[in-house]
């Protein structure tokens, strides 16, 4: 039997090519989304409607509020910026949102008997974000085996993948080609038109269009414009 591994899987790009990585590194992928009050939730749509598709054997929704702090582009009234990639951490930075995603899979794979926890974060092609950095994962899978009934008996060690941290964009779609992802059933936009059409300009699609120009390759999505 193989063994189970939970992936953090928001139905984008990254997110969906760590979900085939984790099956082909002979894991049986539990994938794991969040409807927490975000800009962009058609995203949460587009991870219903393809997880199975993509291999997942299961797919949990956990459903909170981050509205209620607000604090970021994605959860409050504040624009997303469209003029280009940030240097400091931009407003679409979404406090401790990775901490609080990464426990509630931590809580899950303890349920499941899961030791394999995979997340799409990348400090490459990415928007400066401090819960995507190496040194973060580092502390949290410490975290992890110091905080959980599995830790502290030794019935396992929890670990945490990070296969995209160090690539860049067009050489994530270039391995996730690799393994069969369809892109055309992924979603990047961080403020998307009503039906879910991408706007191009924010940084999530800028990192992402900017992927697909390095790889040589068309992206599969529909930009407004």
């Amino acid at each position: 039997m193989q063994p189970k591994a939970v992936v953090l899987y928001s139905g984008g790009l990254d997110s969906t090519t760590c979900l085939a990585m984790s099956a082909h590194d002979g894991f049986t992928p539990f994938a794991i989304s969040f409807s927490y009050g975000q800009r962009h939730a058609y995203e949460l749509e587009v991870a219903k409607a393809h997880a199975k598709h993509l291999g997942a054997e299961e797919h949990l929704v956990v459903d909170f509020d981050l509205r209620l702090m607000g604090g970021s582009a994605l959860t409050a009234d504040i624009a997303v910026p469209k003029t280009g990639v940030e240097n400091s951490i931009p407003v679409t930075y979404v406090p401790a949102r990775n901490t609080i995603f990464l426990s509630f899979a931590l809580g899950w794979a303890e349920v499941l008997g899961a030791f394999d926890i995979y997340i799409g974060v990348n400090a490459l092609d990415y928007s400066g974000y401090p819960d995507c950095r190496p040194e973060y994962i580092a502390a949290y899978e410490k975290l992890a085996n110091l905080a959980t009934k599995a830790g502290v008996e030794e019935s396992g060690r929890f670990r945490i993948h990070t296969p995209l941290i160090s690539m860049t964009k067009s050489q994530i779609i270039g391995a996730g080609l690799k393994l069969g992802v369809d892109y055309g059933l992924t979603h990047s936009c961080y403020d998307p038109a009503p039906g879910g059409l991408s706007c191009g300009r924010c940084d999530s699609c800028r990192l992402r269009l900017k992927g697909f120009a390095e790889a040589g390759l068309v992206d599969p999505l529909r930009y407004a414009g």
